[in-house]
């Protein structure tokens, strides 16, 4: 059966609950007290009324149903409920003026048509349409809200993955000119230190090219990595950048942009002088509240590099998309202080759903 002609289960519901109600009411009306002490009322009559009322039923769901398939969207509620009115009111005058016509012709158990008694059961008619039209409507409507928030709602997360794709693809290009200026300089300056260099660029790529598919990674993996790359940039400028890491193990579990902190590590390099007499000093650590906090000691370049900021709002933007607050940027005359929010990795399906949801992050 096409499924636009196929009854829903409200429907069913509805009828089977009504129908020996609606039948009783209707033998009432023509039979009055001779219902409850004849017994061919309802070895006869009860049967006859069900089986009218089960054809009447089922035109009547055939066309609301086929009403809906040509008027379907939200939009169109309005013209919807008219159309449905001015065939289905009609429709169920016929049905019940049938039953009653039926029973007058045949005489059924010696019954004749009145005017009152037509009135009256056209009133019941039109009563039972409207509250259950009412009913079968309210759920449609319900049913095509809930649809099109299923389809927003897909249409976001898509639009949050494209948005992560773009952020992703700004990621690897902007670390990888990095290490190529830096290898190029060294190449010229000492091969064996360019060769070790290139040792370590090739292991730190592979973890990168990993971590990047994740979207999220744990605290720990993150500062595994930081670890690997500050070999890199100790190969190119030894004393002149210091890193320190203090990380409460309770947080090693938590949650973060894979490639957070490569790009803070990355972006104190880039801006600030470097010397061995007077380093830059970077502080990773973490605080109350779930926090990661990234420091750094300025030493201001004579020369100022004018930046992108593609780092900074590469990581707030990360953020924005996994509604988490907390990111925080501050700087003043000595320290530039970053704030990252930790998410919460309480079990293997919490992880797994934002892995879902950022999945090509």
């Amino acid at each position: 059966m096409n499924r636009w002609m196929r009854p829903t289960l409200l429907q069913v519901y509805s009828f089977f609950t009504s129908m020996p109600l609606i039948d009783f009411v209707l033998n009432y009306i023509m039979y009055d007290e001779r219902i409850f002490k004849d017994a061919k009322v309802w070895l006869i009559s009860f049967p006859l009324i069900f089986v009218i009322g089960v054809a009447s039923w089922s035109g009547h769901v055939a066309i609301g149903n086929a009403i809906k398939k040509r008027y379907p969207e939200l939009e169109q509620t309005r013209i919807r409920i008219i159309i449905l009115a001015l065939l289905l009111v009609p429709f169920m005058s016929l049905s019940v003026t049938f039953i009653f016509l039926l029973y007058d012709q045949l005489g059924m158990l010696g019954y004749t048509l009145t005017e009152a008694d037509l009135k009256a059961g056209l009133v019941v008619g039109f009563c039972v349409n409207l509250i259950f039209e009412t009913l079968f409507e309210a759920d449609y409507v319900l049913g095509k809200y809930k649809e099109s928030i299923e389809e927003k709602n897909r249409m976001r997360d898509l639009a949050v993955q494209q948005e992560f794709d773009t952020l992703k693809s700004q990621v690897n290009p902007h670390f990888l000119f990095n290490c190529f200026n830096t290898l190029s300089s060294l190449i010229g300056e000492d091969r064996q230190k360019a060769e070790s260099f290139l040792n370590e660029l090739s292991k730190v790529y592979r973890y990168l090219l990993r971590n990047n598919e994740d979207g999220l990674s744990t605290v720990e993996n993150e500062v595994k990595f930081i670890q690997s790359y500050y070999k890199l940039l100790r190969t190119r400028h030894g004393e002149a950048v210091q890193l320190n890491m203090e990380i409460d193990k309770r947080y090693e579990s938590y949650l973060l942009p894979s490639l957070t902190l490569q790009l803070l590590v990355e972006n104190v390099v880039k801006h600030n002088s470097l010397s061995k007499n007077y380093p830059v000093v970077i502080d990773i650590f973490t605080t109350a509240g779930n926090k990661l906090v990234v420091n750094n000691n300025l030493r201001h370049r004579i020369v100022k590099i004018q930046g992108t900021k593609v780092g900074l709002d590469n990581i707030s933007a990360k953020y924005k998309l996994l509604n988490k607050q907390g990111f925080q940027v501050m700087a003043d005359e000595r320290n530039f202080t970053v704030v990252l929010p930790l998410i919460w990795n309480g079990s293997t399906e919490d992880k797994a759903g934002y892995a879902n949801k950022t999945k090509t992050l």
